[in-house]
């Protein structure tokens, strides 16, 4: 990433045919390189224009042939805009901006960007309006992060979580749990260096409940990324099976629409089909598998492994079983090999259920997070199946809005850095273990909560955050 404090441009929004699309500028030179390409309708220069302000105006350049369509013979307008001056620091680089409202067609878009480019603008990289923004001191490192989040977010519970992070709530936390750690950290070193003013007699007395206080709030931000993880990326899903049970009916069900080939030959599906499916805030990434049983065909028997793999991999097993069959001895074999997972029994067909009193017999006894009775072809049975999921991986907690959710895995890693350097404080402390000693740990711990908001990180990670933004942010 170019540290240079020269003017960026970027187009900021998708480069497609819109209603309107929009150049940002942001820089020391932004106001000089908008005047040498913008010409408002009333005649002022951006310099005497107000500190916030939007004007109407033309995007114009330069022609030395005599057919140009310009308003005057010098120039040639390229399209009629909107300008909008946002001077430094109360901008969202912290810089002076300037952002260009044009029509949305992709020629004329590319044709604005080349003409600020051409005089004197350089073309950002990923992610480099958002990172002035950081290292100009308006956002933190987690928010930064957090605005990739709302942009990659899937679900109205993301979303809401990354706002909170945007607007401050980890990064409050993290400060927080900071000034504990030093405050105590500074007595010591301040006892340290003027014993005959400053005692540590009993001090650890004192340390060790507050000591266990960061340690608690450590272990519920940790505990909170579980749940984090699931709401930024989704509920990892296998339907599994026998075959001709109703998996791929399930999917169809699931997505609403005929994704899936259903057929009454079993053995139908031979290879893994991923879906994202969204209900209730709940993002499912859905793997719909080949039906699970001993086959001679190579091809299908490709396609049971891969369901065995992806099973392995999975958050959720929707275990699908023919209602008029009942669970059989393959399926509870199947069942008792998947290890340490979420299982729904989803008994399909029930719209082809006889009503005996033999059904309820067929239900067998296993072990899952539960079952439920469906019906694929008329969507009997799905809703009360997305409650079930929804109430499984969340509880009511995540929609607080006081929750600290932790969604992003580098903050996780160094949230339980910081615990088990806080660990070994405590540890320290019921062994007996002098206080200066007890501060390298204290201080470990406080630069890896740093970390998080970027208190001190290195330049190649700091690049490597902001990479992975679009263009334009």
């Amino acid at each position: 990433m170019n540290t240079e404090k020269d003017t960026i441009a970027a187009i900021c929004t998708g480069l497609t045919g819109s209603g309107i699309n929009i150049i940002r500028i942001s820089g020391d030179n932004a106001f000089d390189i908008a005047d040498k390409v913008f010409r408002s309708a009333t005649g002022k220069k951006i310099a005497d224009m107000g500190c916030f302000s939007v004007h109407y105006g033309y995007i114009e350049e330069p022609v030395s042939d005599s057919n140009n369509i310009g308003r005057n013979e010098n120039v040639r307008t390229i399209d009629e805009v909107l300008l909008l001056k946002m001077k430094a620091p109360h901008s969202y680089t912290r810089e002076d901006v300037i952002e260009i409202d044009c029509h949305g067609g992709i020629l004329v878009t590319k044709r604005i960007l080349e003409l600020v480019l051409k005089n004197g603008a350089r073309l950002s990289e990923p992610g480099e309006f958002t990172k002035r923004a950081y290292l100009n001191g308006r956002i933190d490192l987690s928010q930064a992060e957090a605005v990739i989040d709302i942009i990659n977010a899937k679900s109205n519970f993301a979303l809401k979580n990354s706002v909170k992070q945007l607007k401050g709530q980890i990064k409050d936390k993290i400060i927080a749990l900071r000034e504990r750690l030093i405050s105590k950290t500074a007595y010591i070193e301040a006892a340290l260096d003027d014993p005959e003013h400053i005692s540590l007699d009993g001090f650890t007395d004192e340390l060790e409940p507050e000591m266990k206080i960061v340690l608690s709030e450590l272990n519920k931000l940790i505990a909170s990324s579980d749940d984090g993880r699931l709401i930024n990326e989704g509920i990892n899903t296998c339907i599994l099976g026998l075959p001709n049970a109703g998996k791929s009916s399930l999917l169809n069900a699931l997505l609403e629409e005929d994704r899936a080939i259903v057929t009454d030959i079993a053995g139908t599906t031979r290879d893994v089909l991923k879906e994202t499916v969204t209900f209730s805030d709940v993002v499912l990434n859905i793997i719909d598998t080949a039906g699970i049983r001993d086959t001679e065909d190579v091809i299908e028997k490709i396609g049971v492994d891969k369901a065995k793999k992806e099973a392995e991999n999975a958050n959720l097993i929707l275990y699908v079983v023919d209602l008029n069959e009942g669970l059989n001895e393959k399926d509870c074999e199947i069942l008792k090999e998947i290890k340490d997972k979420k299982i729904i029994i989803v008994y399909n067909k029930s719209d082809l259920s006889s009503g005996s009193d033999n059904t309820v017999d067929k239900i067998a006894k296993v072990d899952s997070a539960g079952s439920v009775m469906i019906s694929s072809l008329t969507g009997e049975g799905i809703d009360e199946l997305k409650n079930m999921i929804k109430s499984l991986f969340y509880s009511g907690s995540i929609t607080n809005e006081e929750d600290v959710i932790i969604t992003n895995e580098r903050h996780r890693e160094l949230l339980i850095s910081a615990k088990q350097s806080v660990d070994n404080v405590i540890s320290g402390i019921e062994a007996g273990v002098s206080e200066d000693f007890l501060t390298i740990d204290m201080m470990d711990a406080y630069e890896a909560l740093g970390r998080i908001i970027g208190e001190s990180v290195e330049d190649d990670l700091a690049d490597r955050i902001f990479k992975d933004f679009c263009m334009g942010k």
